[in-house]
């Protein structure tokens, strides 16, 4: 049977560990849950205007609140426009079928981006302007980043809240 200490500090560690893997989830869940909401949005605010016009402008946006420009992805230029265009698709049709379209678009996109190495979660949680502080603190940007947002300044905490609580709102101002 354990001593006293070691059985704390066994229980500390699997704890410990538990909310690593539980942070590193919620950091990618969340991350790509608000891309989601934010391309919802923005594809809702042109969703009257023609879809080629509309299109370009949320990419535009999008391209804007990341910190790159339309020429520093080329590679993925045909799948964020047809991302893009599901959103806007789905704005103007919120029906099963536009959702399907959605989810496959999104999914074109997940496989651009795990062929760079990366993913949708870590490009928002790295280069939006409005990215959760949190996010940072559970998986930091790299420093090499190329077009790296410096967020040292940024706050993560506001008193009387538990970081997870700090939102969008909180950090784009």
């Amino acid at each position: 049977m354990p001593h006293f200490v070691d059985a704390l500090r066994a229980e500390a560690e699997a704890a410990i560990a538990a909310m690593r893997e539980a942070a590193l989830r919620a950091r990618q869940i969340h991350a790509r849950a608000e891309l989601m909401r934010h391309m919802l949005l923005t594809a809702h605010k042109v969703k009257s205007k023609p879809k080629a016009e509309a299109v370009e402008a949320v990419v535009t946006e999008w391209m804007k609140a990341w910190h790159l420009t339309r020429t520093d992805w080329p590679q993925l230029a045909r799948q964020m426009e047809a991302f893009t265009a599901a959103f806007y698709d789905y704005a103007n049709d919120p029906s099963d079928a536009a959702d399907a379209a959605l989810c496959d678009a999104c999914s074109g996109l997940d496989a651009a981006l795990a062929n760079e190495a990366t993913s949708l979660s870590d490009q928002m949680a790295w280069r939006s302007q409005c990215a959760h502080g949190w996010w940072d603190m559970v998986s930091p940007t790299p420093r090499d980043l190329p077009g790296r947002v410096d967020r040292d300044s940024v706050p993560v905490f506001k008193p009387g809240l538990p970081f997870w609580e700090v939102g969008c709102a909180d950090m784009c101002k």
